[in-house]
């Protein structure tokens, strides 16, 4: 697939501007911050899917994956992965299902509580993740277009809006 070809202009500004001038310059600003948003998460995903595609994982994949590699024992209510990865409880039963198929976890029993399934990390599930990480830190994580103050930067930006949201209690 070819790269698009540079616009001459920043459309995002150019946006901006006209906002301003049909008067509406108490949403010009958020409007641009939202639309770059947008557009950079865009760019990120794109370049997210381009790195698992050899791995047949989405981000989504990988990222329950890499949330059961984190816990001590590999394994993980489904209704808390969900919560964790804060999806909705199809999205992660979808999930779950896809990486079922490819033999990267497997659901069981609670030993304690029969009304609870956990999807548990299997070896191979181990492995892929692994692999696939060593390649999203190397062409992702790690090249995010910004310097690694601008990062924590952002980050610390954006981690506020997500608390306004009411993603967590700050």
């Amino acid at each position: 697939m070819a790269a698009a070809k540079a616009l001459s202009f920043d459309p995002i500004e150019e946006a901006h501007r006209q906002w301003v001038d049909h008067g509406w310059v108490e949403a010009a600003d958020g409007m641009a911050v939202v639309t770059s948003i947008m557009r950079a998460q865009q760019i990120y995903l794109a370049r997210i899917d381009a790195t698992l595609r050899p791995f047949d994982l989405t981000f989504a994949r990988f990222e329950l994956l890499t949330l059961l590699s984190f816990t001590r024992s590999g394994s993980l209510p489904l209704s808390k992965a969900g919560a964790r990865l804060q999806v909705h409880p199809a999205s992660i039963t979808n999930a779950v299902d896809r990486l079922e198929a490819q033999g990267f976890v497997q659901r069981t029993p609670h030993q304690t509580d029969r009304r609870t399934t956990l999807v548990e990390l299997l070896p191979a599930g181990r492995k892929v993740l692994a692999k696939a990480t060593a390649d999203i830190n190397e062409l992702v994580f790690a090249a995010p277009g910004l310097s690694a103050t601008e990062s924590r930067r952002l980050f610390a930006l954006l981690r506020r809006v997500r608390a306004a949201a009411g993603d967590f209690a700050p």
